[in-house]
């Protein structure tokens, strides 16, 4: 029993777990006007624009986090790790988030807000490297892994600029950012063949439906 293999469900229900509070917790920072006006709401324009691209941000985030943990047979020390790191960039967006809100998109929070984009990322890309650049190709064809690579190491170079140029240009950074977003909005990578080999888990659930 000791040398039970581990399986990776009771990872992804923890994760799911997390991702669920973190919205949670995103939601309890909005607060409304002090003045009963449409006007007034309107005025906390900064504060639902944080809002609405975190909420959006961590949407994304867990869908690829739940695509690529179908890789994953084995819920091994070093996932562990890596998931948990994954975890702990993500649990800094309802503070950056609210720091951005507050300060109304100032330079120094929308940075700190495209640090934390990079954060995230960074540590997906480890979690990419351990279940993906591992799997056999048999599993993962080079051409998808390259694919992911290079979105990979696209978007950490267009967070990490994003950070820089918001110091200047705040609203600027915060555009790259999102832009950023829309290439994970498909877990795979974009142009990767949607018919290539799937992971053992992955045929296993088409044979269970």
């Amino acid at each position: 029993m000791a040398h039970a293999r581990r399986t990776p469900e009771r990872l992804s229900a923890f994760s799911d777990g997390v991702f669920a509070v973190l919205i949670t917790v995103l939601v309890l920072e909005l607060r409304p006007p002090e003045t009963p006006t449409f006007a007034a709401l309107l005025a906390l324009w900064p504060t639902w624009l944080s809002y609405a691209v975190s909420y959006v941000f961590i949407a994304i985030v867990w869908v690829n986090h739940h695509h690529l943990m179908r890789y994953a047979s084995e819920a091994t020390p070093r996932l562990m790790w890596f998931n948990f790191a994954h975890l702990f960039s993500v649990s800094l967006l309802p503070l950056s988030t609210a720091w951005m809100a507050v300060s109304e998109l100032a330079p120094q929070p929308v940075a700190f807000y495209a640090a934390v984009f990079f954060l995230v990322n960074a540590t997906y890309v480890a979690l990419i490297w351990d279940l993906v650049g591992r799997a056999p190709v048999s599993e993962v064809p080079p051409r998808e892994r390259r694919l992911m690579r290079i979105r990979a190491i696209l978007t950490l170079g267009i967070f990490a600029l994003a950070a820089v140029v918001a110091l200047k240009f705040p609203v600027i950074g915060l555009v790259m950012c999102c832009c950023c977003l829309l290439g994970y909005l498909k877990p795979e990578a974009p142009g990767a063949d949607e018919d290539t080999p799937s992971t053992p888990r992955a045929s296993a659930d088409r044979e269970m439906r």
